[in-house]
């Protein structure tokens, strides 16, 4: 299914390191919980967001000083909090905790609590925990603050304890494995993405984190509270970092009221420009994205592989797939030379890969690109949408985990696309026409002969003609290349094409699935 609507209101924008969100977010701040539980689990968050939800949604004010609300995304980035508060050193736990500030667009607190047998413990805002660097901030102006969310530290590359997790704005939160640089981020839900009538951000307004039992855990339990005008939700979250760090999500949801649409385990990324879509002005890097692609595999065995851009207008598509075994934004361009940024580092951006658990029914996988003039914007977003929307106030659960991986990204086990170039050689008078090399590797085609048979198969709709197709081996890499040329029926519509290599009648590659958005 093709769609393509009006610009975005606004972008998705990354604003700050740990975590990258829109921030224009104003929800509601709940808490409903005891102050000690024994025994604290799943079942009590789940039961205060059925509380929250049989209630009216009330809107939060706006509580930051002047000084906090007015500061720069350098000012902010100057508030650090110092690493010797950190909850649990003084424990020597392999997992610590460090807090973000409130201010800038982060203007609404979390409340935090750990979490044990014995009690639940609410952590108190302390200004004196925080180095304010060059900001002239009184502390009696902050006191009374709450946190704006959370960082977990765990030593994971021999450097000392380091962040393989963090929860800041909205409900997003970020993961990472061994020798990966922060990139793509997850939220707990997506509600309307995409549609006219505009986005609703639900929001972490409350935080539950199990204090580890030993000095051996590899495994932390964070539980969180839900909200937003038209949902609340329960959530668990179990982090297991390691050089592929897995987080695994259970999720209750409770609709106040109808809504158009919600998506399951939303991925935000960025991509600005890539190997299919050439960069404008003087920019020397050969690329810049934090994903260059949408992975998805269906319960029909099939691997669909389509390429991100950064389109004009916004672009809205989806594959229909009831039960999904796995989708994902990935950042499958490993080599330094693809990027040349020392500073960013883009080949060491993790790609995540959704894993579902048990039966999610039939919906769809739906992948939202979003026009961006550059690359401090978020405008990427893929999750999975429910054909059925649940009833308000029924219960609705959910489970996956995330897989955040760097080396051993999940791919088909025959071959698989690795680059998908937009243009023509030389020789070539210039036209409207449109040039496409694809190139696939793996297993697969590796133990062919040269002079293996493998067929190209080509699908289109009807905005698009096939003008020439080839497919050849591929001397340099000992993979397969498949060359196109095609027309574009209307310029003004957007195009889809699908492409895979085929041998004695099999597949031999993944399914490679292609829009040409409108010009």
């Amino acid at each position: 299914m093709l769609s393509a609507g009006p610009a975005q209101p606004f972008p998705i924008s990354r604003f700050f390191h740990p975590v990258r969100f829109p921030a224009f977010l104003v929800l509601a701040l709940w808490s409903c919980l005891p102050a000690a539980a024994f025994g604290f689990a799943f079942d009590d968050v789940a039961k205060a967001a059925e509380q929250l939800a049989a209630q009216p949604w009330k809107k939060p004010g706006a509580g930051l000083p002047k000084e906090l609300e007015s500061l720069s995304y350098e000012h902010y980035r100057d508030i650090r909090f110092k690493p010797d508060n950190a909850l649990w050193r003084g424990a020597k736990l392999p997992f610590e905790l460090t807090f973000f500030h409130q201010g800038f667009r982060y203007d609404q607190p979390v409340k935090i609590s750990e979490a044990s047998e014995q009690a639940v413990t609410e952590l108190k805002f302390d200004p004196a925990q925080f180095d304010y660097g060059n900001n002239r901030i009184e502390a009696d102006k902050v006191a009374g603050l709450g946190y704006a969310g959370f960082r977990v530290n765990f030593q994971m590359n021999g450097k000392g304890k380091e962040e393989v997790m963090s929860f800041l704005g909205a409900s997003y939160f970020r993961a990472l494995g061994k020798d990966q640089y922060a990139g793509l981020s997850a939220r707990g839900l997506a509600v309307d993405t995409g549609l006219p009538s505009g986005e609703e951000f639900p929001r972490f307004v409350e935080f539950w984190i199990e204090r580890p039992a030993a000095t051996t855990a590899r495994e932390l339990v964070i539980y969180g509270l839900l909200d937003s005008r038209r949902m609340a939700g329960a959530y668990r979250f179990v982090l297991k970092p390691g050089a592929e760090t897995v987080v695994e999500v259970k999720a209750r949801l409770y609709l106040r009221e109808a809504v158009g649409k919600f998506g399951v385990a939303p991925l935000t990324s960025m991509f600005f420009f890539g190997e299919n879509q050439r960069p404008g002005g003087d920019d020397y890097r050969p690329e810049v994205h934090d994903s260059d692609g949408l992975l998805l595999h269906a319960a029909n065995d099939e691997w669909i592989w389509r390429p991100l851009q950064n389109p004009k207008r916004l672009l809205v598509t989806s594959f229909a797939t009831a039960n999904p075994l796995g989708f994902g934004l990935m950042q499958r361009d490993r080599e330094f030379a693809r990027y040349e940024d020392l500073d960013l580092r883009y080949d060491r951006r993790p790609s995540a890969w959704v894993e579902p658990k048990g039966s999610w029914g039939p919906g769809r996988v739906e992948l939202v690109q979003i026009p961006s003039p550059d690359e401090s914007n978020d405008n990427i977003v893929a999750y999975w949408v429910p054909d059925t929307m649940p009833a308000p106030k029924q219960p609705w659960d959910v489970e996956y985990r995330i897989l955040w991986q760097k080396e051993a990204d999940t791919r088909p086990p025959h071959s698989w696309v690795t680059q998908s170039r937009r243009g023509h050689g030389a020789f070539r008078t210039a036209d409207a026409n449109v040039g496409m090399i694809l190139d696939f590797d793996g297993p697969a085609l590796r133990k062919l002969p040269a002079d293996a048979k493998v067929e190209g198969v080509i699908s289109n709709d009807a905005n698009v003609e096939i003008l020439r197709r080839h497919v050849y081996r591929n001397d340099a890499t000992g993979g397969w290349r498949m060359a196109l040329e095609l027309r574009r029926i209307d310029g003004g519509k957007p195009a889809e094409l699908r492409a895979f290599l085929r041998m004695d009648n099999n597949p031999v590659s993944e399914t490679w699935s292609y829009i040409l958005p409108p010009d």
